[in-house]
C-alpha cells in the first residue's frame, strides 16, 4: 500500500499561519500550531487520503492489516512514532517529557524522545536545550518563581537544516520564529516548569506540573547531540533521515518496517502519487522497491528491528 496521509491540524496559542498559508494545513481560519503528518495517536490520527483505504484512520488500517507496519513495529507492540510540522510564532513553554520507565507508572503511556529538523528560522531565532550549569530542585522553584528560568538554560542559535535530538528528561522549548519538523514516540505527556506567565484560551493561566517535572528533568548539563549527512538521528522507537531526489531515486520497504516520507522542499512523485511541501506519503512494510521521481528533499521515518 502507498498512500498519502491527511494529517490532523492542532491549534495552540503559540501557533502562527504559516502552515496555512504555506502548507495548505487546516480550515484556514486562526492560527495553526501543529499538524499530526504520520500519527496513530488516539488524540490526533493521521487519515488515507487516497487508494483503497481513503478516508480510515491509519491506527484502524493497521489493526487490520499489521504486516503494513512491519516486523519491527510488531515486535514494539505498538505504532511507536508521531511525525508533526510545527510553526512556533511565539516561543513554546518551557517543558520536560519523562522516560518510558516514569511514564508507564504516572500517566499509562510510553515517555518521549524526540528530534527536531529545522526548516525554516528567523534571523537570531534559537531553542532552548538543557542547563548551562548544574542546578538544584530549590533553584529551580527560585527561577520560576522569579521569571528567570530561561537564564539558567542553554540556548542554542538555529538556521534550516539544523538537527537537534532531545532525549526523554532533557528540559527543552522551542523559540519563536522557528519552522521544524519533529519525530517523536508516539505520546503525549509533557510536564510544563515555566509558560512565561500567559494565559491560555480559557483566559487563565495555563497548568504547570512542576513536581513530576522535577522527578524526570535532568538536572546537569549534557552535549547538545546535533544530527549530520544524510542521517539526521534515532532511537530504539524511530529512525530519520534526509531523503533527496534530483530526477531520481530509489526506495526499499522490506518486511521490518514501514517508510513514510514528509517532503519537506520540492514535489515528488512515488506510486502514482504526487507530494508537494508540506505533503505525507506511507509506505507500508513490504512494499519491495520504489522509484521515487522529481527535485525535492524529504524526511525518511521508518523503525528498526533491535
Amino acid at each position: 500500500m502507498i498512500c498519502k496521509l491527511r494529517p490532523a491540524c492542532k491549534s495552540y496559542i503559540w501557533g502562527g499561519r504559516r502552515l496555512i498559508e504555506e502548507y495548505g494545513k487546516g480550515d484556514g481560519a486562526g492560527n495553526l500550531a501543529e499538524s499530526w503528518e504520520l500519527s496513530c495517536h488516539p488524540d490526533g490520527p493521521s487519515i488515507a487520503a487516497d487508494g483503497p483505504y481513503a478516508g480510515r484512520s491509519l491506527p484502524e488500517i493497521l489493526a487490520e492489516r499489521p504486516e503494513f507496519a512491519g516486523r519491527a513495529v510488531e515486535s514494539l507492540g505498538r505504532f511507536p512514532v508521531l511525525v508533526k510540522l510545527i510553526d512556533a510564532a511565539r516561543e513554546l513553554s518551557v517543558q520536560v517529557h519523562p522516560d518510558d520507565a516514569y511514564a508507564l507508572k504516572h500517566e499509562g503511556q510510553l515517555g518521549k524522545t524526540e528530534m527536531w529538523y529545522i526548516i525554516d528560522a528567523e534571523p537570531g531565532a534559537g531553542l532552548y536545550c538543557g542547563f548551562r550549569r548544574e542546578v538544584t530542585p530549590a533553584q529551580l522553584h527560585t527561577a520560576i518563581e522569579g521569571n528567570t528560568l530561561c537564564e539558567l538554560l542553554r540556548r542554542v542559535p538555529v538556521k534550516a537544516g539544523d538537527v537537534v535530538f532531545i532525549p526523554a528528561g532533557t528540559v527543552h522549548a522551542i523559540g519563536a520564529g522557528i519552522l521544524l519538523a519533529e519525530i517523536q514516540q508516539s505520546s503525549s505527556v509533557t510536564y510544563r516548569l515555566y509558560d512565561y506567565g500567559r494565559l491560555g484560551a480559557d483566559g487563565k493561566p495555563r497548568e504547570l506540573h512542576i513536581d513530576k517535572a522535577l522527578d524526570v528533568a535532568a538536572l546537569s548539563p549534557a552535549p547538545v547531540s546535533f544530527g549530520f549527512g544524510g542521517h539526521l538521528g534515532d532511537c530504539r522507537y524511530f529512525t530519520a533521515d534526509l531523503f533527496a531526489c534530483s530526477g531520481q531515486a530509489e526506495l526499499y520497504a522490506g518486511e521490518d518496517s514501514f517508510l513514510n516520507l514528509l517532503v519537506i522542499e520540492g514535489e515528488l512523485e512515488l506510486g502514482g502519487l504526487h507530494a508537494g511541501k508540506g505533503e505525507s506519503v506511507f509506505v507500508s512494510a513490504d512494499s519491495g522497491s520504489c522509484t521515487v521521481r522529481g527535485e525535492g528533499k524529504a524526511i525518511l521515518t521508518y523503525v528498526k528491528r533491535p
